[in-house]
């Protein structure tokens, strides 16, 4: 029997300790690299100062209806942004796999929509808590008229023809699908479609351009408010929760949304705006808008006067529509209670010296204002000379006074901040001008509250221009 040598037994030990270390360092590797990545998101939010989410343009998640974004996804990603204490942007999308694609590769923080949680989701998104249920129902047409030759209501899967159904593109809904297709015994030829909403298909079984969708069971029901010849009582899938998805390595972000959605859950908030958005007559109402980003381009009867007047100061015309909307609401005979008047609300001394008079046509008012923001834009000092810097302290300006702004930017300069730069800096001494100083330690200051951003007319004019943006081209 050969007994290892003394060397051999030494050697031996060495790499079995060797690997011992390497496996240590592999596993605490690891677990470090995934608490970093726990920590990522929300870093990442914080230091580019705002949240990204992603959502699709239709009546009821996100739109615009006579100058005012509104929507049931807006309202929540405004009060999950408000429970960050970060500003709201939001990229919008009927295309599902792209808003998927842009948030695997973190163009985005979350995906805002009614998605099922399902196990086959999973491979591409983390999972909120359930907002609340909904089934998937067959949407066809209604017999009403007794008409020989019309097809039947289809009542039963089991039933069902060898006919095309048409579905939204949507790798969280394959699953769902399928189980459709199986229990028509194989009948159903499912056509998914790119780009198109629930709503449009909806219409177009209404209108008869085809015969057969599946869609959302309270997404429909909201429709046929207005479509009232749709069939929606055949059942395509049955109950299942829906959240909004997350990056599969944002645990952070999870967190925060999980948390907010149970204080907006409990607070009674989650099921008010519910009823808003989904039992509410007013949302068919908005689909009769000639202002409405759905079915039109228009945000008001000024539009195009915006937009040739607006050629003059160098700004896209929806932020000047932005403007005027927070100003008047596209109002043209406001008068406010302290004399501001037209749709720019300009005072009487301001608007004489810019040739607007008492009886001056909208489009006089238009082309007075934006004279008024020349005006400030060229009494500004020359070293603010980035030009979004520039609108930002025209805006305020415009909002209150060139005298009050130059201060809060002068006390900015004094505490140590950059006074050309608006957010974060001469902001918040305006803001917070009729306040005591912040706290200086080490001659620095020691800190601000998180919600700051979101406040102010600048803030809120940028915030809706970013929407106006997003829905009207």
């Amino acid at each position: 029997m050969n007994i290892p040598s003394r060397k051999y037994i030494i050697l031996r030990a060495i790499l079995l300790g060797l690997a011992v270390v390497a496996i240590a360092f592999f596993i605490t590797r690891n677990l470090y690299h995934k608490e970093e990545v726990k920590k990522d998101s929300l870093r990442r939010i914080r230091e580019r100062g705002y949240l990204i989410a992603l959502t699709d343009q239709n009546t009821l998640n996100y739109f615009i209806c006579k100058g005012e974004p509104m929507g049931y996804q807006l309202v929540l990603l405004d009060s999950f942004a408000r429970y960050l204490g970060v500003p709201l942007r939001i990229i919008a999308s009927n295309n599902i796999a792209k808003l998927s694609y842009y948030l695997e590769n973190g163009a985005a923080d979350l995906m805002a929509l009614n998605l099922p949680i399902t196990g086959e989701g999973k491979k591409y998104v983390q999972f909120s808590s359930p907002f609340l249920e909904t089934r998937l129902v067959l949407v066809q047409r209604k017999n009403t008229e007794g008409k020989p030759g019309r097809p039947p209501v289809i009542r039963n899967l089991k039933e069902f023809p060898a006919d095309t159904v048409y579905v939204r593109n949507s790798p969280f809904l394959n699953s769902l699908y399928h189980s459709f297709f199986k229990d028509t015994h194989k009948k159903a030829i499912l056509k998914e479609v790119t780009d198109i909403t629930q709503e449009e298909l909806i219409r177009r079984v209404s209108t008869g351009e085809i015969r057969f969708a599946i869609c959302q069971e309270n997404v429909a029901m909201v429709y046929h408010r207005y479509y009232t010849n749709l069939e929606l009582s055949t059942i395509a899938f049955p109950l299942f929760s829906y959240g909004w998805g997350i990056n599969l390595s944002s645990d952070s972000l999870l967190t925060e949304v999980n948390e907010w959605l149970a204080d907006f859950k409990k607070s009674g908030s989650l099921k008010q705006t519910y009823l808003d958005y989904f039992d509410n007559q007013r949302i068919a109402n908005f689909l009769k808008s000639d202002y409405f980003s759905v079915s039109s381009n228009k945000l008001s009867p000024f539009d195009d006067v915006i937009r040739q007047q607006s050629k003059q100061i160098w700004w896209d015309w929806r932020l000047v529509a932005s403007l005027i909307y927070e100003e008047s609401n596209f109002r043209a005979g406001l008068t406010s209670s302290k004399s501001a008047s037209g749709l720019m609300q300009l005072m009487p001394e301001t608007a004489a010296k810019f040739g607007i008079g008492e009886n001056a046509t909208p489009a006089k008012q238009i082309a007075g204002g934006v004279k008024y923001l020349q005006y400030l834009d060229k009494l500004l000092p020359a070293e603010i000379s980035s030009p979004v810097e520039r609108i930002y302290f025209v805006l305020a300006c415009y909002n209150v006074g060139l005298g009050r702004v130059l201060a809060a930017r002068e006390k900015a300069g004094k505490y140590r901040k950059d006074k050309n730069r608006w957010n974060g800096n001469v902001d918040y001494y305006l803001l917070r001008r009729s306040k005591k100083e912040p706290v200086v330690k080490n001659d620095s200051i020691d800190s601000y509250p998180l919600d700051y951003k979101t406040e102010g007319f600048v803030d809120d004019i940028v915030t809706r221009y970013f929407h106006y943006r997003n829905l009207i081209k």
